[in-house]
């Protein structure tokens, strides 16, 4: 072939600052009829025209990217069709009813019914917005509210896998999509891990593969096992098998557990596998990556616990631990907050709150004075197994272990995932102690029994030395802001009337160093303003230069004169009062 013209070797001048046309690679490889079911168009339709909303957000993970465009099409087409259809149904229903609200209410009120009437039919014919979240703001198994309500969104469509926990504001519909499964293959291997037919098993799967349990369960009780128990989901992941249902044996007594084994089918997530370590007899797991070689695996979180374990001790001596808010979207969030803050408090530490979104190693960095971090999120994300991370991160049962005293602190290899169930086991704690009082009296009169700690009221150097249980080594500033105070009890009316009220005592928070100042925010210690003053070599633009203004003889900062500047552009400025060479 024989060019016609000049190849193009590089872009004309005059489309340089135009943006330029991203070209995808590959595009949805799903036919009309799979992505009709995949997605579960008919239903999430269904589901939107009944809860009335016109601003959808749909939010897809990363691998799903790629449909999102067909699949908000689908949905403004069959909404459109059922909108047609519901407005013909209900056109002689309107009619009737209007009539019907003229002859019992008078002519002054059948004007407000009219204008009623007129608001919810424009509501009604109010065209549905869609809008795809691409980029979440934390995890992918979240329900990214934040985005959502950036555009203003009524609704969350939230398709592939699932965390399922509860939403602090806007309502979601739930597309968990569905993977194939290799059935004859799956009751084969549970029949040579599980030879005996009497075992007691239950069966779980990861969610886009639920689907498959009830007909895995049907074949199996055809090849003779009875007490194989089909689970289904149940949004609570609090629940003795996190988000799905239990045994009947189980929900009367959860101890119970212990004598089932788990068929899992996927690699389920971390927080999962640890949950289950201690609650059920043993872990199968049956991949789906290579079905036609595929056999259950055993796990063994014996390594993970003790690692675990470490990471816990090391935060038991860290001065100043941070928070790190990786939800913005989880019921009760705030409450965890305040709960991880009191802990922390009450142990002598200092806590700082950080939101940053998705986390990384670099950005956890960026605060070196931060020697260990605990994670609010979901029960999937509050879980970092990571090497990348030069500091300790825990989740908030690990806090509170941690936050125990050395004496105390016993750990029977239990390990929970969701921080609602610590605020539900923490509720009814208060409820038992606190409920009718008398559990309260009788806890003071044993405290008083036993006498008080011997160093509440010390100075810091009179407590005994502390040491990291890892390393050995003796830690001398695990408390920076001394043990917490004992409050006294409170005083009865009468006594209250017949007492004046004292006067409250100066504050112990402050620490003073040996030259005489220190370093607090508020009239408070702030470990991390120390740190900023004394070992961080760089502390921010600016820092390493001091302005200086020029002043006159009273002292008053002297303005500069107004000057004209340079103008034109950057290849060639003039300057004001100067020709051009």
């Amino acid at each position: 072939m024989e060019a016609s013209g000049a190849p193009v070797l590089s872009t004309p001048a005059e489309h340089i600052f135009e943006a330029p046309v991203a070209v995808t690679e590959a595009g949805s490889t799903l036919s009309d009829e799979q992505l009709y079911v995949q997605y579960e168009i008919r239903r999430t339709v269904e589901e939107i025209r009944g809860g009335k909303w016109k601003r959808i957000a749909l939010q897809f993970p990363d691998d799903m990217l790629v449909d999102a465009p067909r699949v908000a099409e689908n949905l403004k087409k069959d909404l459109k069709k059922e909108k047609k259809k519901t407005e013909a149904a209900n056109k002689d229903a309107t009619v009737e009813g209007v009539t019907a609200s003229v002859a019992k209410v008078g002519i002054e009120e059948e004007q407000e019914v009219d204008v009623a009437r007129q608001g919810e039919v424009s509501r009604e014919n109010e065209e549905e917005h869609m809008t795809i979240l691409g980029d979440t703001s934390y995890g992918a198994c979240c329900v990214d509210e934040v985005a959502a309500e950036h555009c203003s969104a009524e609704v969350v469509v939230h398709y592939g896998r699932s965390c399922l926990s509860p939403t602090a504001r806007l309502p979601v519909i739930y597309v968990f999509t569905t993977k194939p499964l290799d059935l004859d293959v799956a009751v084969s291997t549970f029949k040579t891990t599980y030879p005996d037919l009497e075992e007691k098993v239950v069966l779980m799967a990861d969610i886009p593969f639920q689907h498959h349990v009830s007909e895995l369960q049907r074949k199996l009780k055809d090849e003779g096992y009875a007490n194989v128990f089909e689970t289904s989901i149940l949004h609570n992941p609090s629940s003795p098998l996190p988000n799905r249902t239990v045994p009947e044996e189980v929900q009367s007594n959860p101890e119970a557990l212990k004598d089932f084994s788990v068929f899992h089918i996927s690699d389920p997530p971390s927080s999962l596998l640890l949950t289950l370590s201690s609650r059920v007899s043993r872990v199968h797991i049956f991949p789906t990556g290579n079905a036609a070689s595929a056999r259950a695996l055993q796990t063994n979180t014996s390594a993970a616990l003790r690692r675990r374990y470490a990471l816990l001790t090391k935060v038991a001596t860290a001065p100043i631990i941070g928070i790190l808010i990786n939800t913005l979207s989880v019921k009760n969030y705030m409450t965890a907050l305040q709960h991880c803050q009191d802990i922390i408090a009450a142990a002598g530490k200092k806590s700082y709150t950080f939101v940053v979104g998705k986390l990384n190693a670099a950005k956890i960095a960026n605060f070196s004075e931060v020697e260990g971090w605990v994670v609010i999120g979901c029960w999937e994300s509050s879980l970092i197994e990571s090497s990348d991370f030069y500091r300790p991160i825990v989740t908030p049962f690990e806090l509170e272990m941690a936050m125990t005293d050395d004496k105390e602190r016993v750990w029977g290899g239990e390990w929970v995932s969701d921080f609602g169930a610590l605020l539900a086991r923490d509720t009814k704690k208060k409820i038992e102690v606190d409920g009718d009082g008398s559990a309260a009296i009788e806890g003071e009169a044993q405290a008083e029994k036993e006498g008080d700690d011997p160093y509440a009221d010390a100075s810091s150097d009179d407590e005994p030395p502390e040491f990291d249980l890892r390393t050995g080594k003796y830690v001398s500033h695990s408390r920076p802001m001394g043990r917490a105070k004992k409050t006294s009890k409170p005083a009865t009316e009468s006594t209250a009337a017949s007492q004046p009220a004292a006067a409250p005592k100066p504050s112990s928070s402050l620490v003073q160093r040996a030259k005489g100042d220190i370093a607090s925010i508020n009239g408070a210690l702030s470990p991390g303003a120390e740190y900023l003053r004394s070992k961080r070599t760089w502390q921010g633009l600016g820092s390493d230069y001091t302005v200086e203004y020029e002043r006159d003889e009273n002292g008053k900062i002297r303005g500069a004169a107004m000057e004209e500047g340079r103008a034109g552009v950057a290849r060639g400025y003039a300057v004001a009062n100067e020709k051009e060479g």
